[in-house]
């Protein structure tokens, strides 16, 4: 998506609003009994994560070497007649910076090895909820995530999340039915970047016995520029016991994009996206194989902006955008835990979708633990090999090492 300055009108506009809604609601004097509980009794966010980080990138004269922290402070009120208020507020420091960032407030170093995390605070979320039992309801600073991340995500993984300015309506009245309409006129990235826009999300839901069906339509303009991408899906996600230890699992999805680059008399560009993953849960233990294509043409390949682009095609991150040819993704996954660690390993063979060009291969090793309820530490590995036509992407090992505590 194309970058704009920040949208303060509509953003202060979109939070004035919510925050106006909540007081006439709640400010009536037969309520300051209840209103003192509702601001009073609520939960408290906290939470500090510090993270290194090192990247060897063939493609950079020098090593990137970054440590940064970030520490989230927030407060969500007690449940009112179904409202609730949160406000939260996201910082992150560097602790070392000897890395070319992404972000526009991160070190400039040249010819290092890029890290996106950089120097930067912000409101995370600030928002107004309601719920019900028929419908829920969040208006204001909020994460969005649909399904597995994959159109619709956070960024969770990088220091600073991405939200939207958006108000967001679910209906739940029946069973095991779910429906979700959101408009978002600003998406705040992970690089500290506002983004003006109008986006109309529709995210449709149904459980069966063997797995939930998702239909969804996601419609995404830039206000600056007028580009849009215009995608509808269908998604199935399942398991079927096998036995009393072996469960089968399946994943089959399927979407189809439209993009206009917003420009006076230009043509529309059509791409095509396709998943399909099998494996087995043994004990606990998870093996997958699946094969992901984002259909390309050379002009124009299939995208997914508000991805959470890093769970997906590698950790090395070196298909966040899809090259104009497309990407086929092979992969094998085993997913597991041992004495409390959780461990996952990937393989992914890359190629494009055009012409089947070799992409590379990349290797993903993950370890975790937790302690107690608050506690965490990980490591984490990816080594990518260049294939022969890596369209410029060279051969790349990350590793990361990161404690997080929930207060």
């Amino acid at each position: 998506m194309s970058i704009t300055k920040t949208n303060r009108f509509t953003t202060k506009s979109l939070l004035a609003s919510a925050i106006s809604t909540a007081l006439l609601t709640l400010a009536t004097p037969s309520q300051a009994q209840s209103f003192t509980e509702f601001i009073q009794e609520g939960d408290v966010i906290a939470q500090l994560r510090v993270r290194g980080e090192n990247v060897q990138d063939d493609a950079a004269a020098k090593d990137a070497v970054a440590m940064t922290a970030r520490a989230r402070i927030g407060y969500e009120t007690a449940s009112l007649a179904g409202f609730k208020v949160l406000a939260e507020y996201d910082q992150v420091i560097i602790l070392q910076d000897e890395y070319e960032s992404k972000s526009s407030m991160g070190p400039n170093n040249p010819g290092r090895a890029a890290v996106v995390d950089g120097l930067g605070g912000d409101f995370n979320r600030a928002q107004i909820s309601y719920s019900h039992d028929l419908a829920k309801a969040v208006l204001g600073r909020q994460r969005i995530i649909f399904d597995n991340a994959r159109f619709i995500g956070n960024v969770g993984w990088r220091q600073n999340e991405q939200t939207f300015d958006a108000a967001r309506i679910d209906l739940t009245a029946v069973d095991n039915l779910s429906a979700s309409y959101v408009y978002i006129n600003q998406r705040n990235t992970i690089t500290y970047q506002d983004i003006a826009v109008e986006d109309h999300l529709l995210n449709l839901g149904y459980t069966t016995p063997v797995g939930k069906v998702s239909a969804y339509g996601y419609l995404l303009k830039d206000d600056d520029t007028d580009k849009t991408y215009d995608t509808f899906g269908l998604r199935f996600k399942g398991k079927a016991a096998a036995s009393d230890s072996v469960n089968i699992l399946y994943t089959a999805e399927y979407a189809t994009q439209t993009y206009n680059s917003g420009v006076a008399g230009s043509k529309d560009f059509d791409a095509d996206y396709g998943l399909i993953e099998a494996g087995v849960n043994v004990a606990g233990v998870s093996l997958l194989a699946g094969l992901e294509s984002l259909n390309g043409d050379g002009d124009y390949a299939f995208s997914t902006p508000y991805a959470t682009g890093h769970a997906f095609n590698g950790w090395a991150d070196k298909f966040l955008i899809t090259p104009n040819n497309g990407l086929t993704d092979t992969y094998a996954k085993a997913v597991g835990k041992v004495a409390g660690v959780n461990l996952v390993a990937v393989y992914h063979d890359y190629s494009s979708d055009e012409n089947g060009d070799d992409l590379g291969s990349e290797i993903n090793l993950l370890a975790g633990m937790s302690f107690v309820d608050n506690v965490s530490v990980g490591i984490k590995y990816a080594d990518y090999s260049e294939g022969d036509e890596a369209y410029g992407k060279k051969d790349t090992q990350k590793f990361w090492l990161w404690a997080e505590a929930k207060f």
